[in-house]
This record gives C-alpha cells, structure tokens and sequence, in this order.
C-alpha cells in the first residue's frame, strides 16, 4: 500500500509523526528538520513499534520545497512530489495531516472523486455545506477522520471496564489552544467511550473557550480550551463510585492506532469510524463556535 502524504500547516507536526511510524525515521535529519518533541517520543519506541506490513508512505508534498525535502529525508520518504495531483496513479492512499480545516476541502476531494481513500486531520471541517459534501465519502468508507485521542491508549482501562465509575456524572477536557482546533480532542476521547450523543452546545462565559455538552444520554461533557499554554491534554471521569484523571500525552500509540484503523479501512473498504460519529462530533463542534458567551444553548441538528 503507496500512501501519500499533503501538509504542513503552522505548528502541526502530523506529517511528521505520522509518517515516521509508518517507515521509520533517520535521527539526523529529523534533528535538521525540528520538531524535537517528536523526535524524543520517536527514540523511546523500539524498532517493532513501527511499520504495518506492506505499508509505505511513498510520496509527501508540502506548500514549501525545502520543507517537503526535510520531511523526506527524515521519514525516508522516497517520492517529493511538486504539486499534489502528481501523486495521482502513483499511491493508493492519501493522507491530509494539516489542521487548517479551510484547507481540507481543496487539498482531499480531487483524490476522493478520483476513487482513493482520504485520512484528514482533525479537524476534517468547519463548515456545514463542505460536511455535507464529504458525508457521502464517509458512508462509503473512502473518507475518515478523528482526533488521535479519540485513541488515547491511557484511556484504555476506562474502556476496559466503564462500568466501575457507576453512574458517570461529568466528563471534563482541559486543552490548550482553542475550541475549533483542538475542543474536538476532547469531545472525540469522550464519545468514544460513552453511549450518548450531543444534542446542544452552550457556550460559558470565561476568557477562554468554554463550553458545556448535552448528551440524549449519560453526563455532561465540559470541554475547557485555555488558548496558549504548555502542554496539556487533561481528561477527567466522574462517577458514582469512581473518580479518575489522565494526562493524555503517549502521542505515538495515539497516532499509531489512528493509521492502522485508517490502513484497515483502506483494506476493508469499511469505515473503522461510524460516519454518524464523526459528523455528530463536527457538528457539535461548529455548534459550538455558533454558540454565544453566556448565551442559549445550540441545538446539534442532522446528527
């Protein structure tokens, strides 16, 4: 399997990470590209942490040459291409890891009309009409999207074994950034273990984006974004008879599951993500930026 890979965009380094789990990374040239933060979490894993049997990223193009030079130098990418329609008859797969969501659009739908499977980065929209134009895509399992924590590996005993919080009261996120780039971290980690699905968003008024849930089922969900911040991916449970908070920060197993749901998508032609999931949590998030401060909660409609 030939995946090509289309980004960068400004602080996001998902062709990077994404790529190096698949074929490796040389250390050297990483080190000349940046991103150092990948690199450490790269050098910790062992040499049968990456890979998937026949499986390469095997083109990249960025919007700057030298930029795509250094990305394949460093994940032994062999193919740097000069537009993106040059991958076109030369993978199988493509993958759109920028988070720019306006981007999204332009760069994924001339390889979904010409037949290929499409991962794009969180998150996949922040518009209706274009949703509504990549749901077909979706049902069909030609198109997926997430956010890595929708795969959180720390996350794993919850999902192991939710009914040990009892009746669960409250789900609350902490990110840094903002609600339109990275809230969907959070509300993608929670409905992935919970029944319920978002019906209203409102928004709170805070000097941060603030905002609260509601689910047809089970507890509220209060996603925090506090803008510019070190570090911080905070996911706390609250139940009836347990209490539990993680620090969501383990990257690679994130990332590595969200390429092997996308590659076995890609095999199956099955959609490792039920479409309505992910058009359920992009609605709620544009839901949410439609939302006022302290204003009336946002009904989700067409989940």
């Amino acid at each position: 399997m030939r995946i090509g890979v289309i980004g960068l965009s400004p602080g996001n380094g998902h062709p990077f990470s994404f790529s190096a789990i698949v074929n490796g990374f040389d250390e050297a040239a990483f080190e000349q590209a940046g991103w150092p933060v990948i690199l450490n979490y790269l050098k910790a894993k062992g040499p049968q942490e990456f890979g998937f049997d026949g499986v390469r990223v095997t083109h990249a193009w960025t919007q700057d040459a030298d930029l795509t030079r250094k990305l394949c130098a460093a994940c032994r990418i062999d193919n740097a291409v000069a537009q993106p329609a040059d991958m076109l008859g030369q993978v199988d797969a493509v993958m759109v890891l920028r988070d720019d969501a306006e981007t999204h659009m332009p760069f994924a739908m001339p390889f979904l009309e010409a037949g290929l499977p499409v991962f794009v980065d969180k998150p996949l929209t922040l518009s209706r009409d274009e949703l509504a134009a990549f749901r077909p895509y979706l049902e069909s399992g030609k198109l997926m999207s997430c956010a890595g924590l929708r795969f959180a590996g720390e996350l794993d005993c919850v999902r192991d074994d939710i009914a040990a919080f009892g009746e669960i009261k409250l789900i609350r996120g902490t990110v840094l950034n903002d609600w339109s780039k990275y809230g969907i971290h959070m509300l993608d980690a929670a409905l992935d273990i919970l029944p319920g699905r978002p019906v209203s968003v409102r928004r709170l008024k805070a000097p941060h984006d603030s905002l609260v849930v509601e689910l047809d089922q089970g507890p509220l969900v209060a996603i925090d974004a506090i803008g510019l911040a070190p570090k911080l991916f905070s996911f706390g449970i609250y139940g009836s008879t347990k209490v539990a908070t993680f620090d969501l920060y383990d990257n690679f197993t994130a990332f590595r599951r969200v390429l092997g749901a996308f590659i076995a998508q890609v095999r199956t032609g099955e959609p490792s993500i039920a479409p309505a999931d992910t058009v359920s949590s992009i609605l709620t998030i544009i839901a949410g930026l439609e939302a006022q401060p302290g204003g009336p909660a946002v009904a989700i409609q067409n989940a």
